[in-house]
Protein backbone atom coordinates (compact mmCIF):
# COMPACT_ATOMS: atom_id res chain seq x y z
CA UNK A 1 0.00 0.00 0.00
CA UNK A 2 1.77 3.12 -1.22
CA UNK A 3 0.24 5.71 1.11
CA UNK A 4 -0.51 4.17 4.48
CA UNK A 5 -1.46 7.34 6.40
CA UNK A 6 1.93 8.99 6.03
CA UNK A 7 4.15 6.05 6.96
CA UNK A 8 7.56 7.08 5.67
CA UNK A 9 9.38 5.35 2.83
CA UNK A 10 12.00 3.74 5.11
CA UNK A 11 9.37 1.82 7.06
CA UNK A 12 7.50 1.08 3.83
CA UNK A 13 10.62 -0.65 2.55
CA UNK A 14 11.32 -2.39 5.86
CA UNK A 15 7.75 -3.72 6.10
CA UNK A 16 7.17 -4.25 2.39
CA UNK A 17 6.00 -7.86 2.74
CA UNK A 18 3.50 -7.01 5.48
CA UNK A 19 2.14 -3.95 3.71
CA UNK A 20 1.33 -6.07 0.65
CA UNK A 21 -1.11 -8.24 2.61
CA UNK A 22 -4.83 -7.92 1.94
CA UNK A 23 -5.80 -6.93 5.49
CA UNK A 24 -3.81 -3.69 5.14
CA UNK A 25 -6.18 -2.40 2.47
CA UNK A 26 -9.19 -3.35 4.60
CA UNK A 27 -7.66 -1.67 7.65
CA UNK A 28 -6.91 1.45 5.65
CA UNK A 29 -10.49 1.76 4.41
CA UNK A 30 -11.84 1.21 7.92
CA UNK A 31 -9.63 3.96 9.33
CA UNK A 32 -10.43 6.39 6.52
CA UNK A 33 -14.15 5.91 7.18
CA UNK A 34 -13.70 6.30 10.93
CA UNK A 35 -11.90 9.63 10.58
CA UNK A 36 -14.58 10.84 8.19
CA UNK A 37 -17.48 9.98 10.48
CA UNK A 38 -16.18 10.11 14.06
CA UNK A 39 -13.68 11.84 16.30
CA UNK A 40 -10.55 9.67 16.24
CA UNK A 41 -7.23 10.11 18.04
CA UNK A 42 -4.47 10.86 17.36
CA UNK A 43 -4.81 13.30 14.48
CA UNK A 44 -4.58 11.40 11.20
CA UNK A 45 -1.17 12.84 10.33
CA UNK A 46 0.21 11.57 13.65
CA UNK A 47 -0.92 7.93 13.42
CA UNK A 48 2.63 6.90 12.51
CA UNK A 49 4.44 9.52 14.57
CA UNK A 50 6.38 6.83 16.45
CA UNK A 51 7.69 5.47 13.15
CA UNK A 52 8.41 8.83 11.58
CA UNK A 53 10.43 9.96 14.59
CA UNK A 54 12.40 6.70 14.70
CA UNK A 55 13.48 5.09 11.40
CA UNK A 56 14.16 1.33 11.15
CA UNK A 57 17.94 1.74 11.06
CA UNK A 58 17.81 3.95 14.15
CA UNK A 59 15.73 1.70 16.41
CA UNK A 60 17.62 0.68 19.54
CA UNK A 61 14.84 0.15 22.04
CA UNK A 62 11.12 -0.67 21.83
CA UNK A 63 8.48 0.17 24.44
CA UNK A 64 5.05 -1.36 23.81
CA UNK A 65 1.75 0.21 24.87
CA UNK A 66 -1.84 -0.81 24.14
CA UNK A 67 -3.78 1.97 22.38
CA UNK A 68 -3.69 5.80 22.29
CA UNK A 69 -5.11 8.02 24.98
CA UNK A 70 -8.75 8.69 24.13
CA UNK A 71 -9.14 12.16 25.68
CA UNK A 72 -9.11 15.42 23.74
CA UNK A 73 -5.60 16.66 22.79
CA UNK A 74 -3.81 13.86 24.65
CA UNK A 75 -2.63 11.36 22.04
CA UNK A 76 0.41 12.33 19.97
CA UNK A 77 1.23 9.04 18.26
CA UNK A 78 3.80 7.85 20.83
CA UNK A 79 2.86 5.30 23.48
CA UNK A 80 2.64 6.63 27.05
CA UNK A 81 3.29 10.15 25.68
CA UNK A 82 0.94 13.14 25.68
CA UNK A 83 1.14 16.57 24.08
CA UNK A 84 2.84 19.33 26.00
CA UNK A 85 0.40 21.28 28.11
CA UNK A 86 -1.67 18.18 28.89
CA UNK A 87 -1.80 16.65 32.37
CA UNK A 88 0.75 13.86 32.82
CA UNK A 89 -1.20 10.55 32.95
CA UNK A 90 -0.79 8.30 36.01
CA UNK A 91 1.16 5.57 34.17
CA UNK A 92 3.65 8.06 32.77
CA UNK A 93 4.00 9.72 36.15
CA UNK A 94 4.99 6.32 37.57
CA UNK A 95 7.47 5.85 34.71
CA UNK A 96 9.00 9.18 35.68
CA UNK A 97 9.14 8.12 39.35
CA UNK A 98 11.00 4.93 38.38
CA UNK A 99 13.40 6.95 36.23
CA UNK A 100 14.10 9.28 39.15
CA UNK A 101 15.17 6.25 41.21
CA UNK A 102 17.06 4.53 38.39
CA UNK A 103 18.83 7.26 36.41
CA UNK A 104 21.12 9.62 38.37
CA UNK A 105 20.02 13.23 38.11
CA UNK A 106 16.69 12.50 36.42
CA UNK A 107 14.24 15.25 37.31
CA UNK A 108 10.54 14.74 36.65
CA UNK A 109 9.62 17.18 33.86
CA UNK A 110 6.54 19.39 33.74
CA UNK A 111 5.15 17.68 30.63
CA UNK A 112 4.53 14.23 29.16
CA UNK A 113 5.95 14.61 25.65
CA UNK A 114 8.42 11.76 24.99
CA UNK A 115 9.50 12.90 21.53
CA UNK A 116 13.10 13.33 22.72
CA UNK A 117 13.29 9.61 23.47
CA UNK A 118 11.76 8.72 20.11
CA UNK A 119 14.32 10.87 18.31
CA UNK A 120 17.11 8.86 19.94
CA UNK A 121 15.94 5.49 18.67
CA UNK A 122 13.22 4.55 21.15
CA UNK A 123 10.24 3.16 19.22
CA UNK A 124 7.23 4.09 21.36
CA UNK A 125 4.85 1.58 19.82
CA UNK A 126 1.18 1.21 20.64
CA UNK A 127 -0.22 -2.16 19.58
CA UNK A 128 -3.32 -0.33 18.30
CA UNK A 129 -2.57 2.98 16.63
CA UNK A 130 -5.97 4.71 16.69
CA UNK A 131 -8.93 5.06 19.06
CA UNK A 132 -12.40 6.59 19.03
CA UNK A 133 -12.78 9.58 21.34
CA UNK A 134 -13.60 8.58 24.91
CA UNK A 135 -13.80 4.87 24.07
CA UNK A 136 -10.66 3.03 25.16
CA UNK A 137 -9.97 -0.08 23.11
CA UNK A 138 -12.51 0.87 20.45
CA UNK A 139 -10.15 0.04 17.57
CA UNK A 140 -9.00 -3.32 18.86
CA UNK A 141 -9.33 -6.26 16.47
CA UNK A 142 -9.64 -4.23 13.27
CA UNK A 143 -6.15 -5.14 12.05
CA UNK A 144 -3.71 -2.92 13.89
CA UNK A 145 -2.46 -5.76 16.10
CA UNK A 146 -1.51 -7.82 13.03
CA UNK A 147 0.48 -4.89 11.72
CA UNK A 148 2.27 -4.00 14.96
CA UNK A 149 3.02 -7.66 15.72
CA UNK A 150 4.70 -7.77 12.30
CA UNK A 151 6.70 -4.68 13.23
CA UNK A 152 7.96 -6.39 16.39
CA UNK A 153 8.76 -9.71 14.72
CA UNK A 154 10.46 -8.06 11.73
CA UNK A 155 12.62 -5.92 13.99
CA UNK A 156 13.53 -9.07 15.93
CA UNK A 157 14.44 -10.95 12.76
CA UNK A 158 16.25 -8.21 10.87
CA UNK A 159 18.17 -6.44 13.64
CA UNK A 160 20.45 -7.41 16.50
CA UNK A 161 20.94 -6.23 20.06
CA UNK A 162 17.72 -4.30 20.53
CA UNK A 163 16.09 -3.78 23.91
CA UNK A 164 12.39 -4.55 24.37
CA UNK A 165 10.66 -3.22 27.49
CA UNK A 166 7.48 -5.21 28.14
CA UNK A 167 5.30 -3.80 30.90
CA UNK A 168 2.13 -5.61 31.90
CA UNK A 169 0.62 -8.86 30.68
CA UNK A 170 -0.52 -7.42 27.36
CA UNK A 171 3.02 -6.39 26.43
CA UNK A 172 4.64 -9.46 27.98
CA UNK A 173 2.63 -11.66 25.60
CA UNK A 174 4.60 -10.02 22.76
CA UNK A 175 7.75 -11.76 24.00
CA UNK A 176 6.79 -14.73 21.82
CA UNK A 177 7.54 -12.54 18.78
CA UNK A 178 11.08 -11.68 19.93
CA UNK A 179 14.27 -13.74 19.67
CA UNK A 180 15.68 -13.44 23.18
CA UNK A 181 19.00 -14.89 21.98
CA UNK A 182 19.57 -11.77 19.85
CA UNK A 183 17.94 -9.10 21.98
CA UNK A 184 17.42 -8.01 25.58
CA UNK A 185 13.84 -8.54 26.73
CA UNK A 186 12.94 -6.96 30.08
CA UNK A 187 9.57 -7.58 31.73
CA UNK A 188 7.74 -5.93 34.61
CA UNK A 189 4.26 -5.05 35.78
CA UNK A 190 2.46 -2.25 33.99
CA UNK A 191 3.25 1.22 35.40
CA UNK A 192 -0.45 1.96 35.92
CA UNK A 193 -1.33 2.61 39.58
CA UNK A 194 -4.10 0.02 39.12
CA UNK A 195 -1.75 -2.77 38.03
CA UNK A 196 -0.66 -5.64 40.22
CA UNK A 197 2.98 -6.66 40.53
CA UNK A 198 6.29 -4.85 40.66
CA UNK A 199 7.13 -2.00 38.32
CA UNK A 200 9.08 0.16 40.73
CA UNK A 201 12.61 -1.05 41.25
CA UNK A 202 12.81 -2.84 37.90
CA UNK A 203 15.64 -0.52 36.77
CA UNK A 204 14.87 -1.19 33.13
CA UNK A 205 16.25 2.14 31.97
CA UNK A 206 19.74 1.66 33.36
CA UNK A 207 19.77 -2.01 32.31
CA UNK A 208 18.84 -0.96 28.77
CA UNK A 209 21.68 1.54 28.60
CA UNK A 210 24.17 -0.97 29.99
CA UNK A 211 23.17 -3.45 27.28
CA UNK A 212 23.40 -0.85 24.52
CA UNK A 213 26.82 0.22 25.75
CA UNK A 214 27.97 -3.41 25.87
CA UNK A 215 27.07 -3.72 22.20
CA UNK A 216 28.75 -0.46 21.17
CA UNK A 217 25.55 1.51 20.68
CA UNK A 218 24.84 5.02 21.89
CA UNK A 219 22.88 4.97 25.11
CA UNK A 220 19.56 6.75 25.62
CA UNK A 221 19.59 10.11 27.38
CA UNK A 222 16.43 9.64 29.41
CA UNK A 223 16.46 13.17 30.80
CA UNK A 224 13.69 15.44 29.52
CA UNK A 225 13.87 19.22 29.57
CA UNK A 226 11.01 21.20 31.07
CA UNK A 227 8.64 22.92 28.69
CA UNK A 228 9.61 26.59 29.12
CA UNK A 229 6.33 27.81 27.67
CA UNK A 230 4.37 25.71 30.14
CA UNK A 231 6.61 26.89 33.01
CA UNK A 232 5.93 30.52 32.13
CA UNK A 233 2.15 30.16 32.31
Amino acid sequence: MEDFFGLNKHWHSFLKAELSKSYISTLGKHIQMAYALETIFPKKDRIFQAFNHCLPNDVKLVIIGQDPYHGLNQANGLCFSVNKGEKIPPSLRNIYKELSQDIPGFAIPNHGDLSDWSNQGVLLLNAVLTVKAHEAGSHKNIGWEHFTDAVISTLSQEKEHLVFLLWGQFAIEKAALIDANKHLVLQAAHPSPLARGAFFGSKHFSQANAYLQLHNKNTIDWHLKNDDLFSAQ
